[in-house]
């Protein structure tokens, strides 16, 4: 089952958690200027629509990576959804943190799990898909099989599919960049106009202007 990409973006307009502004760009932590900013974690606050989107996410694992066998959040975005739907879905669940802990057992991966299980990846979101591969790197020395990763949203960056089909990795999302500006102009909230310097945006944001 696809997911409903078009229900997804409009959910998360409606409730402000995704922006867009080309007057006054957003700077990422990466310093790259964008026309966009993706903040899922406000879906967490508002409970129809965090079960709707919980909903699809468990229908594409479901559906697209039936053998799955245990679910991993990618700290700290991807933790709340992770667990929500491997509770859904009645699958064990573990999350992996950025580094390991500094104190304790230093554990980066917190939760139970045996080498050889079938992981399936929850994240929040993903850009290049750098920082998301890199959670795939550990589990997979931890003697882990990724299965696939589900996000909520993706830019669907050239740089990020190149990065997943190199590292073998199965990826969906439940809704993506086009889907939402085409929306957005469906809408109103940006013109035709509009449409082609953000899509220009993405094909080099490292390098975006606002033009």
């Amino acid at each position: 089952m696809a997911p409903n990409k078009k229900a997804v973006a409009e959910k998360l307009l409606q409730i402000n958690a995704i922006k867009l502004n080309l007057g006054q760009p957003f700077t990422w932590a990466s310093g790259w200027k964008s026309p966009i900013y993706c903040d899922n974690r406000k879906a967490l606050s508002f409970p129809y629509i965090r079960e709707f989107v919980k909903s699809e996410m468990c229908n594409v694992v479901f559906e697209e990576f039936p053998d799955g066998e245990l679910m991993a959040g990618v700290a700290t975005a991807g933790i709340a959804w992770g667990a929500m739907a491997a509770d859904q879905l009645k699958l064990p669940y573990i999350y992996v943190r950025p580094k390991p802990k500094e104190h304790g057992l230093g554990n980066q991966i917190e939760g139970y799990y045996t080498s050889g299980q079938k992981v399936v990846v929850i994240e929040d979101l993903v850009s290049t898909g750098k920082s998301s591969l890199q959670v795939v790197d550990v589990l997979k020395n931890a003697g882990l099989n990724i299965v696939g990763m589900v996000s909520i949203f993706t830019y669907g960056f050239p740089v990020a599919a190149e990065a997943f089909a190199k590292a073998g990795v199965e990826y969906r999302s439940l809704t993506d960049y086009p889907t939402l500006i085409e929306l957005a102009i469906e809408k109103g909230i940006v013109s035709r106009e509009q449409e082609g310097i953000l899509l220009k945006w993405r094909e080099d944001p490292a390098n975006w202007q606002g033009k």
